[in-house]
């Protein structure tokens, strides 16, 4: 990968790649995961972790030296070589692998009861992979590397995949006679299966079509190809369930995302995380929505940013729009050109449309704020909030230096500085502003 991290730590699809094997072996319900680290091996378990809910389930076994496959699996040794159990193996670099997959191959090597089967798969270049070499009868033998093949087994074009069952206790007693008696020294995963048939044991080999399922991922450029991969397939089953992409090639949309239908997808739009996405909206150009809530009937303008925020149905949002840390827009509402929001709740059918800043504020419903309004919620120390009330008007330029509110009813005048509360149905001007007058509601 050319990089300072980890390779199962680069991302794919918005998680860490190990992430997704993880959740493919949750996926069969397994006794125990084991999962063998050595390089930044703090933070391969930290990735791991935030998949497994379940702390107990998962075990981690450190390979101090990078010594070859067997030489990993060795490493959980104590915890699983007295367990009477089958053992999938998988490896961290293969994140397209289906529980379908794997549940076959669990079932094939169960009811054929071999004591190790091997999940290989037919390629027109397998170049760099493990052969599968078999007798005349179509029979196992063995495996061989790329570096140690022959001439004749370099045209052989079944490979291994790298994923296995074996039986456990078997497996480790194999493990014992494996040598390093290779070009690269080191301990083949891949020799225990000719160990095993040497000692009169049964194995199998699984073959499946799909060569991208077990297909693992090496260079930066192998993890763009997955990434798109993966983009086609999410945007083309969006697509089949009725969501509109004016150009599917230019649009990136997590797998876990959720969008309902009669959804307009303009290109350029980044939809990233577990976002969920209403039905009947329109995402217009260069906007990017992360781990976020959108109701029905939504429109979110060009060159829009909403992290972590949640926007009711029959909103509007943008152009240029920023809302974050925990934004909430009700039913009705409206944001426009150039506004932020930050861990502040826009009520029913109010609106900020031009140039302002809302942080730490809470603002009822029907409440009009006014171009270039700022919440000045920072003292230098500790944030502030503000809270304005239903029915107010901001006035252009005004300054709300928290902590203050503004009751219901009352209006700002344009360029107030906003130190103290305001009465409800009253009209503040000037620096700092003062009640100038009472405002009738019906006015």
């Amino acid at each position: 990968m050319k990089s300072q991290k980890a390779k199962v730590l680069h991302q794919l699809d918005g998680r860490p790649i190990i992430a997704h094997v993880i959740r493919a072996a949750l996926s069969l319900q397994p006794q125990k995961i084991y999962v063998v680290v050595g390089h930044q091996a703090v933070q391969v378990e930290a990735a791991v972790r935030a998949e497994v809910s379940e702390n107990e389930l998962v075990a981690f076994a450190l390979q101090a030296q990078q010594r070859g496959t067997g030489d990993a699996v060795l490493s959980a040794r104590a915890e699983l070589e007295n367990s009477n159990s089958t053992l999938l193996v998988m490896s961290g670099d293969v994140p397209l692998v289906r529980n379908e997959t794997l549940s076959k191959l669990i079932e094939h090597h169960n009811s054929s009861k071999a004591v190790c089967t091997i999940l290989s798969v037919k390629l027109e270049n397998p170049t760099g992979y493990g052969r599968i070499v078999r007798n005349d009868e179509g029979r196992f033998t063995r495996i061989v590397e790329q570096k140690d093949a022959s001439e004749d087994e370099k045209q052989i074009r079944e490979v291994n995949s790298g994923i296995y069952c074996f039986d456990t206790v078997k497996l480790f007693k194999a493990l014992e006679y494996v040598q390093p008696a290779n070009q690269q020294q080191e301990y083949y995963l891949t020799d225990a299966p000719a160990i095993l048939l040497a000692d009169g044991e049964k194995i199998e080999v699984f073959l499946v079509n799909d060569p991208r399922e077990v297909s693992g991922i090496n260079s930066r450029a192998e993890l763009a190809e997955f990434e798109n991969l993966m983009r086609r397939r999410t945007v083309r089953g969006l697509m089949l369930s009725g969501v509109t992409f004016i150009d599917p090639s230019h649009a990136y949309i997590s797998s876990e995302a959720q969008i309902g239908r009669d959804c307009v997808i303009y290109p350029d739009v980044a939809i990233e995380g577990k976002t969920v996405i209403g039905e009947g909206c329109v995402i217009q150009s260069g906007s990017r929505i992360s781990n976020s809530s959108i109701g029905n009937n939504v429109t979110i303008k060009d060159h829009c940013v909403i992290l972590d925020s949640t926007v009711e149905s029959n909103c509007s949002v943008g152009p240029f729009a920023h809302l974050r840390m925990g934004a909430y827009l009700e039913e009705g509402s409206a944001v426009g050109n150039f506004v932020e929001v930050k861990k502040s709740r826009l009520g029913r059918k109010s609106k900020s449309m031009h140039l302002t800043y809302l942080g730490d504020a809470t603002i009822g419903s029907q409440t009009n704020i006014g171009a270039g309004t700022v919440t000045c919620n920072y003292d230098g120390k500790n944030k502030h909030p503000t809270v304005i009330g239903d029915n107010v008007k901001i006035g252009s330029d005004t300054m709300l230096v928290a902590p203050v509110s503004v009751g219901d009813g009352a209006v700002t005048a344009a360029g107030s500085v906003v130190t103290k509360d305001v009465p409800p149905n009253s009209l503040v001007a000037g620096v700092p502003a003062v009640v100038k007058k009472r405002v009738k509601r019906d006015k």
